[in-house]
């Protein structure tokens, strides 16, 4: 979804990787947790943190500050793990995004909302909704189903059965 396909007011969760916020649509957050003993799970990407037991279920969790190309998150009080569902190809697949710390809830209007920059041909900004203009600062809206690509999931999704 485009920046043109943002028409109404939409709530975003923001949170911080190092020193930048990003929002995510609260629609596909389903809970945060506070950081617990993440079980390393042997030949995944370097992003993939581990696994979590969440009431019984298996839930894959993500260094979204790796993932992005950042140093690895570093464990602190603030450090959170946001359980968020990414559809991908129908279906639709529960992990965990480790953050630094989670911000607030916020709304945005459309027109506090710009396209995402266009860096090149090389640099893939699929995965920018847009940059939200919130309290005067930009804030990168993710579209959470375009982190990831179909070959990152498979295997994510295999580390969690």
């Amino acid at each position: 979804m485009s920046v043109a396909g943002i028409t109404e007011t939409v709530q975003y969760l923001t949170f911080k990787l190092s020193d930048e916020v990003f929002a995510l649509d609260v629609a596909k957050v389903r809970e945060i947790l506070e950081i617990t003993n993440i079980t390393k799970v042997p030949q995944t990407p370097d992003f993939m943190r581990g696994v979590i037991n969440l009431r019984g279920s298996v839930v894959p969790v993500i260094d979204m500050r790796l993932k992005f190309g950042m140093s690895e998150t570093e464990q602190t009080v603030n450090t959170c793990i946001i359980v968020v569902e990414v559809n991908m190809d129908g279906d639709t697949t529960v992990l965990g995004a480790l953050a630094d710390s989670v911000q607030e809830v916020v709304e945005m209007e459309p027109e506090s909302i710009e396209a995402s920059p266009h860096i090149g041909t090389k640099l893939n900004t699929d995965f920018i909704r847009g940059m939200g203009k919130v309290d005067c600062r930009f804030v990168m809206i993710l579209d959470i189903d375009k982190v990831f690509s179909s070959d990152e999931l498979a295997v994510v999704q295999g580390a969690g059965d």
